[in-house]
């Protein structure tokens, strides 16, 4: 046999090994797709209607209905102990495939710490996707006294900020930036939803921090300024003068827990299911996930909500969940000091 001979041989091999692979892909996810019709699919939202979660659940969910043919997709939201409860049920869940569920990245701090009330371990959810990497804001209501965040820094009196609950992330990066930035900040859990929003405009409280795509009614209302951003780096219209937090001066322990916070942000608005969902109807999911959030349709509609979409999926997500974790030492003892607190 030729030495040219033998090279096509081996491309030969290549090509059918190659497409032959390709074929096994689309079939270990056709069956499952084929599985979901006319079947139920619980998307569990960890957290009351009408807020960015649940925003993004609904538009995702109706979606998800065209790229698993002949399905339903309802939305059943678990509010609770700061997500926590929401995402002990999805965890605790049947892994067939026919429920899925979003919750607050915040966790990532909870489990970090080792938080009462958690039942599951998110290295070992299964995987969809993540819909946006997140701008996080700090605001300070309308009638607030504070015009900057040098202000905010340099307040005598605590500034009581809401929070959805302890665990949720608007209540862990409260604490953990009061930490790095030396800042008098006191979260006040309890205000699930839209609940903290209402709260700064009766003015029961004057400050917050939150997802930008969940506070854009307020600040296109001019109910209230945003002094700082922080989280993903990509600025919307409307924030170009406004302090990245990465700006601030701040000391190299304050620095690393900034990174933190600003990694975790990156992981906005996940989709996970159950562990153990089988390999092939996993694979359905994710595929159903993608093809939903690169429809054009879908991207009108995210668009004309203001929903951010930024997408990843399936190990991509788990990998950055499992890089957030996995915290040096030092780190998860500081960490467990500032949010026992």
């Amino acid at each position: 046999m030729g030495k040219q001979t033998k090279i096509y041989i081996i491309i030969l091999v290549f090509v059918l090994y190659f497409f032959g692979m390709q074929g096994v892909t689309k079939a270990a996810v056709q069956p499952d797709l084929n599985f979901y019709k006319g079947k139920l699919v619980t998307y569990i939202v960890a957290t009351k209607p009408g807020g960015g979660y649940d925003t993004y659940a609904r538009l995702i969910g109706k979606y998800l209905q065209k790229y698993l043919p002949g399905s339903t997709v309802i939305i059943n939201n678990v509010p609770g102990a700061g997500h926590i409860i929401g995402a002990n049920t999805l965890y605790k869940a049947a892994p067939d495939g026919l429920t899925i569920g979003t919750f607050n990245t915040g966790l990532i701090y909870s489990q970090i710490v080792g938080q009462e009330g958690i039942q599951f371990d998110l290295r070992k959810f299964s995987w969809i996707g993540k819909a946006s990497s997140e701008t996080r804001v700090f605001i300070v209501g309308a009638k607030a006294p504070y015009r900057t965040f040098k202000d905010i820094l340099e307040s005598k009196e605590p500034i009581k900020m809401p929070s959805s609950g302890v665990g949720s992330q608007d209540h862990n990066e409260t604490m953990i930036l009061a930490y790095a930035l030396g800042a008098k900040f006191q979260p006040v859990p309890g205000y699930a939803g839209k609940e903290g929003e209402m709260a700064i405009i009766r003015g029961e409280v004057p400050a917050t921090i939150g997802s930008y795509t969940g506070l854009i009614g307020m600040i296109k209302a001019k109910e209230c300024r945003v002094l700082l951003q922080f989280g993903a780096k990509r600025t919307h219209a409307g924030l170009e003068n406004v302090p990245h937090i990465s700006e601030l001066k701040v000391s190299p322990t304050g620095k690393a827990l900034i990174n933190l916070v600003n990694n975790v942000d990156l992981i906005g608005r996940l989709t996970a299911a159950p562990p153990n969902v089988p390999v092939a109807r996993l694979e359905a999911l994710r595929y159903a996930y993608k093809k939903t959030l690169t429809d054009p349709d879908f991207r009108k509609e995210a668009e004309k909500l203001g929903l951010d979409i930024d997408p990843a999926y399936g190990d991509e997500v788990k990998k950055m969940v499992l890089d957030a974790l996995n915290q040096p030492p030092e780190n998860l003892k500081l960490l467990k000091s500032i949010i026992s607190q």
